[in-house]
C-alpha cells in the first residue's frame, strides 16, 4: 500500500505562523515534530512507500524534514500550480498504478492523530473493505457540533467487522434504541463500524451541527480515503471524464527524474480545479465510511491548537514558559515567537507573535483569520506568503533589517550546496562570511572566503555563492539599491531547475 500525502496547502487560518511558502504542516507544534513528520511516522509501518504531492517551493522543506526522521522511500509529484485535491489524487493513482501499488491510502499532511492503536485498527478495516473494490472514507466520530468541517451521513445499516481475525459480521439498525450501547461495545472490542454513505453535508451552522450529532450516524469528513488506484480512476473516468483525461495526459507528459515527477504548468492548468469530494465521492455509489474514533484534530485554527497544547495552572497554553509572563490572566493561547510577552488581566485571548506580525483575537473567532489573509492579498503585502526566514533548496535566508534603499540578510547555505549563477539589475551586494567557507564567483573570478572576510558584487555582475565545506556556511548580505524585491534576479545556471 502506498501512502499518498497531500502536502500543498497554505493553512490561511493559522496566519501568521502558516504562510504560503512555509505552511502549517511543516511547523513544529507537537514535541518538536511537524504535522507532516507525524503523518509520515504514523504510516511508516502501515505502508510500503510514500508518494508526496506538493509544489516546487515546499519540496525541499519536505526533503529536509524527511531526512530529520530518517525516511527515504518517497516519491514526489510536484504541482506547478494548485488545482485542489481531485487532480492531486488522480495523478497519484496513475503513478501508483505505474509503480505496482495494490492500494493507496490518501491522507492530508496536517492532521493530528493521538490514538495510534485505534488508527491502525481503522486502516486494517479500510484495507479489508477496499481490497473488495470499494472506495473507503474515514469519518471521525464527532465529539461536539463543529461548524468548520464537512459531514458524512452514514446509511441506516451499519456493520461491524473483525479485522483480519475472522469472526461473524453484525448488522445494527441505526433507528433502534439500543444502537448506542451496541456501538460502545463494538468500540471496546476494537471493531470499527463500516457503512455505506447516504449523503455528504457542507459545513453546517451551529443548530444543524447539533442535529447531526444527535442523530448518531453523522461523521466529520477527515479527508482520508483508501482504494485500489484502478477503481478510483475507473470511477473518475465514468463520472468526471475531463479530469480523468487531462490528468492522464499531464502524468504522461510529466518529466520524471528518479523519484520526482514534475507536472508541466500548461498541462496542470487544463485540469479542472475541483475537490475529490465534489468531483467524484459525492456522485459514486462505491463509497463506504469507516467510523474512526482516533482522537483526531485537523488543527485548522488557533482554537483547536489551544485544545491540544498543555495548560498551566491558569489554563493558559503557551509555547514557551520562559517568554511569557501572565498576571491574573487565564484561558489564553500565547505563542511568543521568541519575544517576551506580558499578559495582564486578559482572558480567553489568542496572542500569536512572529518576527514580522502579531495576531490578537478572542478565542472562538479564529475562523476569521482567513479574512486577514484576504485583506493582506488586497494590499499586495508579502506578509501572507513569506516569513522573515525563507527556506530555499540550498538553505535559507532571514531578513534582519529593511528599508527602501537597503536590506540586511543572514544567509545560511548547506554543506555542498550552491545558489544559482545569477545577476541583479537594481542592486549591489556586500557579503561578509561569519562561519564556514564560501566559494564566491564574480564574473570569471573565483575567490575562497573564510570567517571575517568579505567581498563586493557590483550591480549587473554575474555571480554565485557556494559552500564547498562540511559545515553550514553563514554570511551577512547587505543589499543596496532602489528596488530590493526577490524577483530582481536572472538565473543562468541552477542545480534546482529554477531557470
Amino acid at each position: 500500500m502506498t501512502n499518498v500525502i497531500l502536502c500543498g496547502g497554505s493553512g490561511t487560518r493559522l496566519w501568521p505562523i502558516s504562510r504560503t511558502y512555509f505552511p502549517k504542516q511543516f511547523y513544529k507544534f507537537i514535541d518538536d515534530m511537524s504535522l507532516f513528520q507525524l503523518t509520515v511516522l504514523r504510516n511508516k509501518d502501515l505502508c510500503a512507500d510514500f508518494l508526496i504531492v506538493t509544489n516546487k517551493d515546499q519540496y525541499f522543506i519536505a526533503l529536509d524534514q524527511l531526512d530529520e526522521i530518517g525516511v527515504k522511500n518517497c516519491r514526489f509529484i510536484l504541482e506547478p500550480v494548485p488545482r485542489n485535491t481531485a487532480p492531486a489524487v488522480a495523478l497519484s493513482c496513475f503513478d501508483a498504478l505505474k509503480n505496482g501499488s495494490d492500494l493507496v491510502l490518501v491522507t492530508p499532511s496536517d492532521h493530528l492523530v493521538k490514538n495510534e492503536a485505534a488508527y491502525k485498527s481503522i486502516i486494517d478495516a479500510g484495507q479489508d473493505e477496499s481490497t473488495k473494490g470499494g472506495i473507503v472514507m474515514f469519518g471521525i466520530k464527532p465529539s461536539y457540533p463543529e461548524t468548520g468541517y464537512g459531514y458524512i451521513e452514514a446509511a441506516a445499516a451499519v456493520k461491524s467487522q473483525k479485522n483480519n481475525r475472522g469472526g461473524e459480521n453484525h448488522v445494527y439498525e441505526s433507528s433502534r434504541s439500543d444502537r448506542a450501547d451496541k456501538i460502545r461495545q463494538v468500540i471496546r472490542d476494537k471493531e470499527p463500524l463500516i457503512s455505506s454513505v447516504s449523503s455528504f453535508k457542507e459545513k453546517p451552522d451551529g443548530e444543524t451541527a447539533l442535529q447531526y450529532i444527535s442523530k448518531g450516524n453523522f461523521y466529520w469528513n477527515s479527508g482520508m480515503l483508501m482504494c485500489k488506484p484502478e477503481i478510483l480512476l475507473g470511477e473518475l473516468e465514468s463520472i468526471c471524464r475531463d479530469i480523468y483525461e487531462n490528468s492522464a495526459a499531464a502524468y504522461e507528459n510529466a518529466s520524471k527524474d528518479g523519484p520526482m515527477i514534475r507536472i508541466r504548468e500548461e498541462d496542470m492548468l487544463k485540469i479542472e480545479e475541483n475537490s475529490i469530494d465534489f468531483a467524484l465521492l459525492e456522485k459514486t455509489k462505491s463509497v463506504k465510511v469507516v467510523e474512526s474514533d482516533i482522537d483526531w484534530s485537523d488543527l485548522g485554527n488557533f482554537d483547536s491548537i489551544y485544545n491540544e497544547l498543555e495548560k498551566d495552572e491558569n489554563n493558559n497554553a503557551v509555547n514557551s514558559k520562559e517568554d511569557v509572563v501572565g498576571i491574573n490572566s487565564k484561558n489564553n493561547l500565547i505563542m511568543s515567537g521568541g519575544k517576551m510577552i506580558a499578559a495582564i488581566d486578559v482572558e480567553d485571548m489568542i496572542i500569536i507573535n512572529t518576527d514580522d506580525a502579531i495576531l490578537i483575537s478572542k478565542k472562538g473567532s479564529s475562523q476569521n483569520v482567513k479574512k486577514v489573509v484576504d485583506e493582506l492579498k488586497k494590499r499586495n503585502s508579502e506578509l501572507h506568503t513569506h516569513h522573515l526566514t525563507v527556506h530555499r533548496p540550498w538553505g535559507s535566508y532571514a531578513v534582519l533589517l529593511e528599508s527602501t534603499l537597503y536590506k540586511l540578510k543572514k544567509i545560511t547555505v548547506k554543506p555542498g550546496a550552491k545558489l544559482s549563477l545569477q545577476k541583479h539589475f537594481h542592486r549591489s551586494e556586500h557579503w561578509i562570511v561569519t562561519s564556514g567557507t564560501a566559494l564566491v564567483t564574480v564574473g570569471d573570478k573565483e575567490t575562497l572566503l573564510r570567517a571575517n572576510e568579505s567581498t563586493y558584487i557590483p550591480m549587473g555582475f554575474v555571480h554565485r555563492l557556494e559552500n564547498p565545506g562540511l559545515i553550514p556556511l553563514i554570511i551577512i548580505e547587505a543589499q543596496v539599491g532602489e528596488y530590493l524585491k526577490e524577483d530582481d534576479i536572472v538565473r543562468f545556471k541552477d542545480d534546482y531547475n529554477r531557470l
